[in-house]
């Protein structure tokens, strides 16, 4: 069926309304509140709905696969022979061979043009409210639509300028959409406040994005380019939004790096921005068991909840901290890496008390046994610990022994790759594997500090000093466990391989990884080096909408 795009990013939307909720301060507010008897609830049905589009944005198989799966941080292979082939898609995403097609690259387009029609809704109403809230709500809606239509830039190459619901949107491209976008942002920062909570876009959030912005630019500018070039004036305004966020004296490093991640990290001082999946919100990501063994079990009170052998890191990721601390074990080095939460010496555990291992998981695991569906309990009552073995799988004798290489031609078994297991597995849902109560980072302060002293050197010679001190002060602020030594210099390799480290599994590693250079390399079952592959394709199903307004939606090259 033929549909016009504005009824794509606008009318879809209306019709797709309920269903979905998010929290807004201290009160969940549901998307059919639009519907309620007073102002304040119409007009906090109005804004709520745009918030509701994060926490699908960001399951495991849509912006993660898209941004992760395509680079040399995370691989996912054919499983087992049954498990996760799904028509070849994360092998395509992999080798930069993906098509138009492709279902998690349209789902991620819908996520975004529904997004931004949300937020075009809100902002088209919210004049009109005479709620008191209602002046922040429609900033809010406004910052919202940037940032949707940043991801859009950064993911498809276009975004799309609209104000009202009943015109096409103009699509915008390179330059022009880096300056929409800057121009809204810049708009709403004044009428924000600083105080929401990393939930809601806030003054600081603003400043995050606008300094991310700045730092891609020159990718956006000319995305096919063999070379960026960095303007003096964007890296300046990268340090003054990094300098005004830490500046400001509302966030913190955290000394525990995997407390950023746990259950209970919507109060974390290093959260900026974040997509709130706080308990009452039935938040419904993967992200912590998207990578175990389906013979790993987090929760000792659900015997059902488990990992499902998705993906791993590549032996080329790995090498990376390897090389770096030999000939010391990386999880020695630095606590970022790896936090033991099992004594293996210890086989009978209190089920309150059992934590699984945080980070990159290597070699033989260790957790809750099962046994015709039901855990194993010491005399005592305690549950009992002990090796793992693939027993779900049908191999009661294969140890769930994690190696090192992991590719796509050998799927006899599901121990391939070193896992992850950077967020922690709810452990107060139903399930565990269904609803996640961890906020999702979008924007850290960690991160803020990596962009400045990026933006320190792309700026030239001289500012090697301020980019070290910068690593090195979030080096030194992980003070709970394993301090990583400090390093004695700074270049753009040593950076892009810090933000390796700090940010893996974030979300971010294929914008990295173009604007370093490095997207066109090899590694793990990857040799394509085609620069036209920075960007994904347009959904075929968003072209065919567009057909009777010729010219309207350009394929992207090589597609």
């Amino acid at each position: 069926m033929v549909k016009k795009i504005f009824y794509i990013l606008s009318l879809y939307t209306v019709a797709s309304l309920a269903g979905s909720c998010t929290k807004l301060h201290e009160q969940v507010l549901d998307e059919t509140s639009s519907t309620g008897s007073t102002e304040k609830e119409v007009t906090e049905g109005l804004i709520a709905p745009v918030y509701a589009i994060l926490p699908g944005l960001f399951q495991h198989t849509q912006y993660f696969a898209l941004q992760q799966i395509s680079t040399d941080q995370a691989i996912l292979p054919y499983r087992g022979g049954t498990d996760w082939g799904d028509n070849g898609i994360y092998i395509s995403l992999l080798r930069h061979e993906t098509t138009s097609a492709d279902p998690n690259v349209r789902n991620v387009w819908n996520n975004l043009t529904q997004g931004i029609s949300r937020a075009i809704l809100a902002i088209t109403a919210l004049p009109s409210s005479t709620d008191p809230n209602a002046p922040l709500f429609l900033a809010e809606a406004r910052g919202m639509r940037a940032y949707y239509n940043l991801l859009c830039l950064d993911l498809f190459g276009i975004a799309f300028q609209k104000d009202d619901p009943q015109t096409n949107s103009v699509i915008l491209r390179g330059n022009d959409a880096i300056e929409y976008i800057k121009s809204e942002l810049l708009a709403i920062e004044p009428l924000l406040r600083d105080d929401t909570g990393p939930g809601r876009i806030s003054k600081q959030a603003v400043w995050g994005l606008l300094a991310r912005l700045h730092l891609q630019s020159a990718v956006y500018r000319d995305i096919y380019a063999s070379s960026f070039s960095f303007t003096t004036d964007d890296m300046d305004k990268v340090i003054q939004y990094c300098d005004q966020i830490i500046n400001s004296g509302k966030f913190a490093l955290s000394p525990e790096y995997f407390e950023i991640f746990d259950d209970a990290n919507h109060t974390n001082k290093e959260l900026i921005f974040a997509v709130d999946q706080r308990a009452d919100l039935n938040g419904h990501n993967r992200m912590a068991y998207f990578s175990l063994s389906g013979d790993q079990f987090p929760l000792a009170a659900y015997p059902g909840a488990n990992g499902t052998d998705g993906p791993g890191i590549t032996s080329d990721f790995y090498q990376t901290w390897k090389q770096a601390y030999a000939p010391n074990d990386p999880a020695d080095m630095d606590g970022r890496f790896f936090k033991r939460n099992l004594d293996t010496t210890i086989t009978c555990i209190p089920g309150n008390n059992f934590h699984i291992d945080r980070g990159i998981l290597r070699g033989q695991q260790y957790g809750l046994i099962r046994t015709g569906g039901a855990f194993e309990t010491c005399p005592n009552g305690d549950m009992k610990v002990g090796k793992l073995y693939n027993n779900t799988r049908n191999r009661p004798d294969l140890p769930v022994f994690f190696t090192e290489e992991i590719n796509f031609s050998d799927f006899s078994n599901y121990n391939n790759g070193y896992r992850v297991e950077k967020y922690e597995f709810s452990r107060g849902s139903v399930s565990g594997r269904n609803f996640g109560e961890h906020d999702i980072v979008i924007l850290r302060l960690a991160d803020i500090y990596l962009m400045r002293a990026e933006a320190q050197l792309r700026k030239g010679a001289g500012n090697e000093a301020a980019a070290l001190n910068d690593v090195n002060t979030i080096r030194a602020a992980r003070t709970a466990r394993i301090v990583p030594p400090a390093l004695t210099e700074m270049n753009l390799d040593l950076l892009y391989r810090e933000r390796g480290f700090e940010l893996y599994w974030e979300n971010i590693r294929r914008t990295d990884m173009i604007r370093f250079g490095k997207y066109e390399g090899t590694w793990t079952e990857k040799t394509n080096s085609d620069p036209k592959k920075r960007i994904f394709p347009i959904p075929q199903n968003a072209i065919d909408g567009a057909s009777n307004l010729p010219g309207y939606l350009v394929q992207n090259d090589s597609y």
